[in-house]
Parts: structure tokens; sequence; C-alpha cells
């Protein structure tokens, strides 16, 4: 299925950032995504890469595929958990367990993201949703990760980043906040 426009909206990164076309497979039973990335030489970072056609090819960035671990785990919890951005949802990467790369990126032919939640626990209000990802090109894999984000719902009115050290919520107290608050 093509994005949904209320999807492309929510989403906290901007279109050249999105890097996905299209959502492929949505199943709620098996907490699964699949979406298509289209790889080409205009792809941030990608895009700066300075190239040698034998040392140093064009190809998708190791750092951008990062970031696309992210991008699947918002179009996880876009289509699958039902969280919005718009309602105040955002999600963090905290853990990236184990991440291989298998094979270079290459430009062309699309990439298929799956992501997949191993374990959803709820901790208070938030989410914490360990993900399998593999990603896939022409049927060879790319990258595969075992990742843990935590989904938050943030009241707009309570400032970014704030701690119980500085004057903010509890729940955002650090280890060391707690400790010297006793």
């Amino acid at each position: 299925m093509a994005l949904d426009p209320a999807f492309v909206a929510d989403c906290p990164y901007g279109p050249d950032a999105l890097l996905i076309d299209d959502i492929l497979a949505v199943d709620r039973d098996a907490s699964l995504i699949r979406a298509r990335m289209p790889t080409h030489e205009d792809l941030p970072i990608t895009r700066d890469q300075r190239t040698h056609p034998v040392r140093h090819p064009r190809h998708v960035s190791g750092g951008l595929m990062i970031h696309a671990t992210g991008i699947a785990g918002f179009a996880h919890g876009w289509h699958i958990l039902d969280l919005r951005h718009a309602e105040g949802w955002i999600a963090y990467g905290t853990h990236i367990h184990e991440g291989r790369f298998r094979r270079m990126g290459r430009i062309g032919p699309p990439m298929v993201l799956e992501c997949q939640a191993s374990r959803i626990r709820r901790i208070g209000s938030a989410l914490v949703v360990r993900y399998r990802m593999l990603f896939l090109q022409d049927d060879d894999a790319i990258y595969e990760g075992d990742q843990t984000a935590i989904w938050s719902r943030v009241d707009a009115a309570e400032p970014a980043g704030r701690t119980a050290a500085d004057g903010g919520p509890a729940r955002h107290r650090t280890r060391k906040a707690a400790d010297a608050a006793g």
C-alpha cells in the first residue's frame, strides 16, 4: 500500500529523511511490518560520499541504515501499535543489542525493511519494544539487528529533555539525579 498521507505528516522527520516510499505488509498478529526503501545516489549521507570505483564505491551508508531502523520502528508504532506523534508519542532507540551489516547496500535495487516486535513491555505509561530488524536487497540480507526502543507519551507543555535534577518530572530522573536526591 502506498504511504498514507497522515503517516507522512505525522512522522517526526521530513520527507527527505523518511526514506521509505511504500508499506508492503502489515501483520498485526505477528507484530511485523515491511516497507520499501528506494536506493539512489541522492540519499542523505550517500550523496556526500567521496567515491572511488574500487576502494569506496557509492553505496547506501551504514549510518543511514541505522536511521532507517528508527523509521521502520516508527512505521511499526504507527501501523501496529496505533501510536501517533501528533498525540505526543515518540520513540527513541536505547540499545543496539546486535547489529550486523551482511553486505554493502547497493544503489539501484530497493531494500525491503522488515521490523518485528519480539517483545513489548509496558513500564508505567511507556512501552519498551525489542525489535528484530532484517533489511533485504534482491533477497540478500544487508542488515540484521536486534534493537530496543522506548515509546513515551510526552506532554506538549513539558520542555524536552528536562529531568528531576533540573525541575522536570521524576519519571525522567537519571540514576545520578536519583542518587543525589537520596
